[in-house]
Parts: structure tokens; C-alpha cells; sequence
């Protein structure tokens, strides 16, 4: 979410002996059965790479294909590794990722063939989004199914208090479940629990349709600075509330009784239902202009 969301593969890292060439290539081809954006980078680098067959997708892990009778499998460390691949080669291969590339591991019939490097640029205006949120008292980590190291490296780019990578949907869950109140910001298919279990849930506007449809609130355009205007209109809002309850019920309490005459044995003042209507209208005329404020509202 913190990236634009348009990765492109930026190199391919074969492991020693593995004819990576040919193999990644078929990697390559697997991942165009997956509707992950990593995956579609993938693919279309290589979008002249042969067709394979029995293509088995673990969603937010990887996806594993037969090409000429070859078995490959595609995806995380942990993927691979639950299938039986030494993945502690491919973990040193990927020391030389630089920061911000995106790792792919590629096993072939059970063993490491090689790496996969994806990298997609900083979203305009998260550096930003996050130092806001922090002047307005706000905590913010990420949580993130990427690679823990690139994660890492992102979380120091925009300066969050924490940043977790290689979590699946559910272990996402669970870390949201640690806090008393939380918003969850997603754009992707593997955030829609998140962004329903939050107690906010935000979506990026150019991200994909089940975020969209799960989330509470959806950022119209990709600009991330929209989160920090969501939670101030949010505040402002209720600050509006609070201030018209507080407006009308005194007003009431105190023209009320006026209405009604209390003065009058007095030789108060006295409203005929003219003047008590038109008093009213002006106690309305102040609720909506209160309201009215919300519109300037910015972060």
C-alpha cells in the first residue's frame, strides 16, 4: 500500500547449475495464472514463455505449474520450503537483493533454481501521510505479506514505529488484535480480512475491488495523504456533533421557557409564535452553519 502498486521485475538471480535461464522463464509463465501484482510483474516480463499445466495457486504463498513434466514452484521462502525445497541457498541469493527488491524464490523438481527480483517505487505522498499521522498522535506499523527484509527497508523509508513482513491474511489478523483501536489501510485481495476486522477499515481507491468492497471508508484517488484527512474529518465531525448538541439543547433550554410565557408575570419578554419560529430557524441557521466548517477540513 505504500508503493504504487505497478512492481516490475528488475532481475533474475539463478542459482549456480540450475539452467535458470530456461527455468525462470517457465517460473515466469506460471505466475500468469496468479492475480497477485508481483506475479502479473512477473508475467509480463516474460510474456513469450511456454505454457504449462496443473497450475496450483496457495493464495499469499505461490503457485506451483508442470512444464514438461517439471515441476515448478513459485513464491515465498516458506511456500518452497513447504514443499520440500532447501530454500537456505536461495535465502543467501537473496543477500544480494538490493533495498526494495522483492525476492521471488523459484524451486524445479524439489530443488532451488534461483531468484526472482521485483521492485515497484515509493507511493507519492506516503513519506508524508505517515509524518502526519505521527503529529497527530497516531502509532503506525506495517503489515505486509512481501518480504520481511524489503519490508523492513520500506518501513525505514516512511519512518513507521514497526514494519512486518511475510505475514499471511490471518497472522495480519492476529497482530491487529493486539491494539484497542485501529484503522487498517489496503489495497490488495490479501488485506480484505484485515480490512474488515479493523475497526476502520480504509481502501485505496486504485486498488482491487474486494478491498474496495470490504473496507468502511475508500480513498477515491491513490494519494495515501488521504488517510490523514479521513481520521481529521472523522474528528472534525464529531467535534461538529458534539458542538451542535451543545448549541441546540441550551438554546432550547433557554428560549423554551421564554415561549411559553415564564417571563411574562414578570413583564418579561414574550415571544409570539412568529418570533418563536423565526428564533428557531436561526438556532438552525448556526447548526448548519457549524456543519458547514467540515468543509475546509485538510490535513
Amino acid at each position: 500500500t505504500g508503493t504504487e502498486g505497478r512492481p516490475a521485475l528488475a532481475a533474475t538471480l539463478p542459482f549456480p547449475g540450475s539452467y535458470a535461464a530456461r527455468r525462470l522463464a517457465r517460473a515466469a509463465a506460471a505466475e500468469a495464472r496468479s492475480e497477485h501484482p508481483i506475479a502479473r510483474a512477473i508475467a509480463a516480463a516474460c510474456s513469450d514463455a511456454p505454457g504449462g499445466t496443473h497450475f496450483a495457486i496457495e493464495v499469499g504463498r505461490g503457485i506451483s505449474a508442470s512444464f514438461d513434466g517439471q515441476r515448478i514452484l513459485v513464491g515465498s521462502a516458506a511456500y518452497l520450503a513447504g514443499q520440500g525445497v532447501d530454500t537456505a541457498p536461495l535465502e543467501a541469493l537473496a543477500d544480494q537483493a538490493t533495498a526494495g527488491q522483492t525476492p521471488v524464490f523459484v524451486g524445479v523438481q524439489g530443488a532451488p533454481a534461483g531468484l526472482l527480483l521485483v521492485a515497484d517505487r515509493l507511493r507519492p505522498g506516503s513519506a508524508d501521510a505517515i509524518t502526519t499521522l505521527h503529529r497527530m498522535g497516531l502509532q503506525t506499523m506495517i503489515l505486509s505479506g512481501d518480504h520481511p527484509a524489503t519490508t523492513a527497508a520500506l518501513g525505514r523509508e516512511l519512518g513507521v514505529e514497526a514494519a512486518i513482513g511475510g505475514l499471511m491474511p490471518a497472522q495480519k489478523l492476529a497482530a491487529l488484535a493486539g491494539y484497542d483501536h485501529t484503522a487498517f489501510v489496503g489495497d490488495g485481495i490479501n488485506d480484505a480480512p484485515a480490512l474488515a476486522a479493523a475497526d476502520t477499515g480504509i481502501a485505496i481507491g486504485t486498488g482491487t475491488d474486494i478491498a474496495m468492497e470490504t473496507a468502511d471508508v475508500v480513498l477515491m484517488n491513490g494519494d495515501p495523504r488521504g488517510v490523514a484527512t479521513a481520521i481529521m474529518l472523522a474528528r472534525a465531525t464529531l467535534r461538529h456533533i458534539k458542538q451542535n448538541l451543545a448549541w441546540a439543547f441550551a438554546y432550547n433550554v433557554a428560549l423554551i421557557p421564554v415561549a411559553a410565557g415564564v417571563l411574562q408575570p414578570l413583564g418579561g419578554l414574550t415571544l409570539s409564535p412568529e418570533l418563536a419560529a423565526g428564533a428557531m430557524g436561526l438556532s438552525s441557521l448556526f447548526v448548519l452553519a457549524n456543519s458547514l466548517r467540515l468543509r475546509g477540513v485538510t490535513a
